[in-house]
């Protein structure tokens, strides 16, 4: 394969299209004018910000006045968790969500119950779905909110996010979903799917980093969460980033625009990649459901070897690959979400994510297929756990 990087971690960040980028150029030198300010630079500014949010509504099937501009994804599921338990605390004190969500979510959750908030964490089957049956258990007099991620960042996993935000609605209680894995992968439609609020990040389709969005149905009630200024009409204060948000809105035009033969090509290359290393190596397991994930991603649990030694020896011929989120890479701990589908600690620890994008190519899948066994062997003849194994047949 030469010098060449096969970049296989499309779920961690993605590069920015050209088309994106071009589009954003102007607003960096020429268009540079503060969009709050009322002489004319400022009022094109403006403008572009407002043709931006437009984009981000058609994506959705929402309303522009419901789309509001963050600096990331986790910013957004900050402000919807915290926004909404602020401001509805009179009403109650309980929130729900699941055991595999993001980070973001699982920490703001955690920092609601340091101040007193209750949060039932809702576990999930052996593929990672969360039950609806589950849910309506654990629904109280005191339930705020329901936040249930759209599809698993780790193991592709997509929810029933139409049926649960039915039921959401039917009880009157707010629901959250974190759709950042989403976009551009599921078509989404906030009307039918009858969601509140729903979190996004440029970086994940395209765009560019440190710019996301945040869905807030109209009439929803929630806090502001950065104060300051009367920016994103009073709700969100911070100069806007003005490159950020023109490049977010190309990016999801781009990804609605061109979603099917996308997700085409990209469900194509999982099904071989999951289908030639279940024939090839002996003793590994698929995480996440088998058909409903997200077409590019691939989990697969190799026993008797570690992830990091796996993906090191990836990276020394070229692939980038992950052992799971980008955001938790630093913890020497397993992953939260291998654990919650039920991996015991020395399995979890032997995962790789795969997660395609649309430079990839058929010659890549050929390239893992040759490589990633040979490694696995390797790694395995070093592990006194597999000679045991062996020696047992």
């Amino acid at each position: 394969m030469g010098n060449r990087v096969i970049y296989l971690d499309h779920a961690a960040t993605t590069y920015v299209k050209p088309e994106v980028f071009e589009t954003m150029k102007p607003y960096f030198c020429e268009q540079f004018g503060n969009a709050s300010s009322i002489y004319t630079l400022g009022r094109e500014s403006k403008k572009a910000v407002e043709e931006a949010r437009e984009k981000v509504a058609r994506a959705l099937g929402a309303q522009a006045r419901e789309i509001y501009f963050t600096g990331s994804g986790s910013e957004a599921d900050n402000w919807a968790i915290k926004g909404i338990a602020s401001a509805n605390k009179k009403k109650g004190n309980h929130i729900i969500t699941s055991a595999i969500e993001h980070p973001a979510i699982m920490n703001s959750c955690k920092y609601l119950e340091s101040e007193g908030f209750e949060v039932t964490y809702l576990p999930v089957d052996s593929d990672g779905v969360v039950s609806l049956e589950d849910l309506k258990k654990a629904v109280k007099d005191t339930t705020i909110l329901i936040s249930i991620m759209f599809a698993n960042n780790e193991i592709g996993t997509i929810q029933h996010i139409k049926e649960i935000g039915a039921f959401a609605r039917e009880k009157g209680i707010y629901f959250h979903t974190d759709a950042v894995q989403a976009i551009g992968n599921v078509a989404i439609d906030v009307e039918k799917m009858n969601i509140d609020l729903l979190s996004l990040s440029s970086h994940k389709f395209y765009g560019p980093k440190g710019v996301g969005a945040l869905y807030v149905r109209k009439g929803v009630k929630i806090s502001s969460f950065i104060h300051g200024g009367a920016q994103e009409r009073g709700k969100r204060a911070s100069t806007e980033n003005l490159p950020g948000i023109i490049g977010l809105g190309k990016a999801i035009e781009l990804a609605v625009e061109n979603m099917d033969s996308y997700n085409t090509k990209l469900l194509d290359l999982r099904e071989k990649t999951i289908e030639g290393l279940m024939a090839k190596v002996p003793y590994i397991r698929l995480n996440g459901h088998r058909t409903n994930r997200l077409p590019g991603n691939v989990n697969i649990s190799f026993q008797y070897i570690e992830g990091e030694s796996l993906l090191l020896m990836l990276d020394m011929i070229g692939v980038c690959g992950s052992s799971g989120s980008a955001c938790s890479s630093g913890s020497l701990d397993p992953s939260h979400v291998l654990m919650a589908i039920g991996l015991p600690h020395e399995i979890a620890h032997g995962s790789l994510r795969l997660t395609f994008g649309e430079e990839n190519t058929q010659e890549d899948v050929d390239f893992l297929l040759e490589e990633i066994p040979k490694i696995v062997s390797k790694l395995r003849d070093m592990s006194p756990l597999y000679e045991a194994i062996k020696n047992k047949k």
